[in-house]
């Protein structure tokens, strides 16, 4: 891994780069969501319907370091079904002091979020989650599938009816003491977090491939009516792949 802005100092023998230095979450924030999606030169998020086509071996080292820093991973119920997230955060031994000197727990928690609730509350997502998985739903859900849901693990109410409250279901997991947040998608939810002015980050992997055809883009969703500026916070690259860390102003 190479870092390329901002211009690391002389000597040019420069060591890697410390994923976790340059991933770290703001000192003093009350809360900070960062956003993590892999996407093609052209822009498609997805290839044959996964984003697991556009992925590497550096961008999965760049996603291990993300969640080994996040109090909780927001995934979309539709997201957990494509991309298979049949299981929660793993464990992983280079970041147990540092997680256990923040007070976090030994993995950062899943949080699935679906109105409809369908979701498999019988998957190692759940049953074997060692920081129990959240499940985030409105008050109208499947009244079933909310009992099942509830007897899973912990069930956060965000919204009277219809889609979660994005703005209210980061609020109430902030105010629980969970500010570490981090977004894994899909493009719907990335779009609805951003809609609710949530998104403080955007850690953005470029897969060095061109795809064309029709597919999602990063964001799926209405337009916004202002266009979201970004800062360009950091910039890495290994294997052909650019990783790029904005900041939302």
């Amino acid at each position: 891994m190479r870092q390329l802005i901002p211009e690391p100092p002389p000597p040019r023998s420069r060591p890697e780069p410390e994923l976790s230095t340059v991933y770290a979450y703001p000192r003093g924030a009350r809360r900070w969501l960062r956003a993590n999606l892999v996407a093609s030169v052209d822009g498609l998020a997805q290839a044959d319907g996964a984003s697991r086509g556009l992925s590497g071996p550096a961008d999965l080292r760049v996603l291990r370091t993300l969640r080994g820093l996040a109090d909780v991973v927001l995934v979309g119920g539709a997201t957990v079904r494509t991309e298979g997230y049949h299981r929660p955060v793993v464990v992983r031994e280079e970041f147990a002091e540092a997680r256990a000197a923040a007070g976090q727990p030994p993995a950062a928690a899943i949080a699935v979020v679906s109105s409809s609730l369908d979701v498999d509350f019988d998957s190692p997502l759940y049953t074997d989650a060692v920081t129990p998985t959240i499940t985030v739903t409105v008050a109208d859900a499947p009244p079933e599938r909310l009992e099942l849901a509830r007897a899973a693990g912990e069930v956060l109410i965000a919204g009277p009816r219809g889609r979660v409250d994005l703005a209210e279901a980061v609020d109430r997991l902030v105010d629980t003491g969970r500010s570490r947040l981090l977004c894994e998608g899909g493009p719907k939810l990335l779009a609805a977090v951003a809609a609710a002015g949530r998104l403080d980050e955007l850690c953005l992997s470029v897969s060095p491939q061109l795809r064309a055809g029709d597919g999602l883009r990063l964001l799926d969703g209405p337009a916004f009516p202002v266009p979201m500026k970004l800062n360009l916070h950091t910039l890495l690259t290994e294997d052909g792949f650019l990783f790029a860390r904005y900041v939302v102003t």
